[in-house]
């Protein structure tokens, strides 16, 4: 503004800010607006890539966030939100894929149980899932006795508990404890 106002002209030019100083100065001057364009160095040689070669690499590739959860989506029927959760790291979907390929089936009960009681854990105990107390395996076999009905849902958050803190499986934990439902309504006593 003081430039204008005072009659002077703009110039266009490169300039270079001084922090110790607070001002800008002039570094070069560009005598056209097409100065500023981008133009490749002459001294490096253009790099081509065949077809062929840039199809090998993509076939190394492992499968991305987004693909995965689009197929989690597609696959196991989840929500976009459970399923970008579940790849938001790596390990977490490969800890969730990996109990719903213990468990058989109930994808949705799996993505539940792990973004619920056992990120829950993790985060309480500030761990990661590659450090997780329950493997996939004892988590899916703590899902199938929810599943098969030997436990309800209530139950099992005290069955996860206890293998979350003493390193047991399940089946043991609910021996134990004696924690088996009864579904039977004629093995039910009546007085």
């Amino acid at each position: 503004i003081e430039l204008l106002e005072s009659g002077g002209k703009v110039v266009q030019e490169t300039r270079l800010y001084d922090p110790d100083r607070g001002e800008t100065r002039s570094m070069r001057s560009k005598e056209e607006a097409n100065d500023y364009r981008y133009f490749p160095d002459p001294d490096l040689l253009p790099l081509v890539i065949d077809e062929a070669t840039i199809e090998a690499v993509r076939a190394t590739l492992p499968e991305l966030p987004d693909e995965k959860s689009a197929r989690f989506c597609r696959e196991h029927g989840l929500s976009d939100y459970d399923a970008g959760v579940l790849t938001a790291s790596r390990e977490m979907a490969d800890y969730y894929e990996s109990v719903v390929a213990r468990l058989g089936a109930n994808p949705k009960l799996a993505a539940n149980w792990v973004m619920g009681e056992l990120s829950g854990a993790l985060n309480k105990d500030n761990l990661d899932v590659t450090q997780s107390r329950v493997g996939a395996e004892a988590l899916a076999g703590l899902l199938a006795r929810i599943a098969d009905d030997t436990i309800s849902g209530k139950i099992a958050k005290e069955v996860f508990e206890a293998m979350w803190s003493e390193g047991q499986g399940a089946d043991a934990i609910i021996e134990a404890k004696g924690l088996k439902q009864i579904t039977d309504t004629s093995a039910i006593p009546c007085n």
